[in-house]
């Protein structure tokens, strides 16, 4: 697509989707993880050609998606702009208010220069990208609609095969209603491409949608069974994270952060402790060839597969 870089990332690092605008600088969509945060810089600067980067725009502050912001606020100078949700937060550094601690993830501090509010809009290349509130997957998400070309980046709210995990309903909100909102709201644009959080560019948004739905009916008949996927998807994200991790040492960070303990008693306490149910969650994402178990001394070294 003319003036827009997709810069597709994995499950680690979200995509980042650079705007360009020629001569006023261009505008960038979401930072990817800290962990990556040396490489995202290397892309985007490759990406630029020389162009100046003048704005991050983060969609959501899910450590996937925000964790280069300081990386490239120094690389760069570019400003930084936050959906307004989660201000107070950011400015005192929560991380309990941020979920990072609640789930164990890292996330370098960064300082934003102000906030991206539904309704605003994102003028950049010719393009003028309305910014509309997205909630269900993170309450305060937002996506961006170019009316012109028909184009919505869609973040986590819709994926080619799917949406991210709903975190409000791990802590016991009620949120698959707004998810089922935001897919009627992404259906009613009539957009002819989508730029997800992760995943390739794609075409085919009804395909896309239909897909979502069932996925979202599955999850609304068995509140569990979106706990369960929740629960290895972050499992699986920690280990991209570290690398690699020792058995006990994964265990020892599931049962320390306290999101977990939540997830596992609100689905019944499986396994009769946090660390057992682990344990077998592990056992089926090596099953499903999503991890690798080396063998190794105290249940060995677990990898991504």
């Amino acid at each position: 697509m003319p003036g827009i870089t997709l810069l597709e990332r994995g499950w680690l690092s979200s995509n980042n989707i650079l705007l360009h605008g020629g001569g006023e600088g261009a505008l960038l969509i979401d930072a990817g993880h800290v962990v990556h945060a040396p490489q995202t810089v290397a892309l985007v600067q490759h990406a630029l050609q020389g162009e100046a980067l003048r704005a991050l725009v983060n969609t959501h502050l899910h450590s996937d998606h925000c964790g280069g912001n300081a990386s490239l606020q120094r690389h760069f100078g570019c400003t930084l702009h936050m959906p307004p949700g989660d201000w107070a937060a950011v400015q005192a550094w929560d991380e309990d208010r941020l979920s990072y601690r609640a789930t164990g993830q890292r996330c370098e501090p960064f300082k934003p220069d102000g906030c991206v509010h539904p309704g605003d809009t994102l003028r950049v290349g010719g393009r003028a990208w309305q910014a509309l509130a997205a909630p269900g997957h993170d309450p305060h998400s937002l996506i961006f609609f170019d009316d012109r070309d028909g184009i919505v980046i869609t973040a986590d709210a819709l994926w080619e095969r799917g949406f991210g995990i709903v975190f409000p309903e791990l802590d016991g909100a009620a949120a698959f209603d707004e998810v089922a909102d935001t897919l009627d709201l992404i259906e009613s644009l009539g957009a002819r491409w989508a730029l997800p959080g992760h995943g390739a560019a794609f075409q085919d948004i009804p395909q896309s949608l239909g897909l979502a739905r069932q996925r979202l009916a599955a999850f609304r008949a068995d509140p569990a069974r979106h706990a369960r996927h929740a629960l290895k998807a972050l499992i699986s994200f920690h280990v991209m994270e570290v690398g690699q991790e020792a058995l006990p040492d994964l265990l020892r960070w599931l049962v320390a952060a306290p999101l977990y303990t939540t997830v596992w008693q609100r689905i019944g306490r499986p396994g009769g402790s946090l660390a057992a149910c682990g344990e077998a969650l592990v056992a089926e994402l090596c099953a499903a060839g999503v991890l690798q178990r080396h063998k190794g001394e105290e249940g060995g070294e677990i990898v991504s597969a």
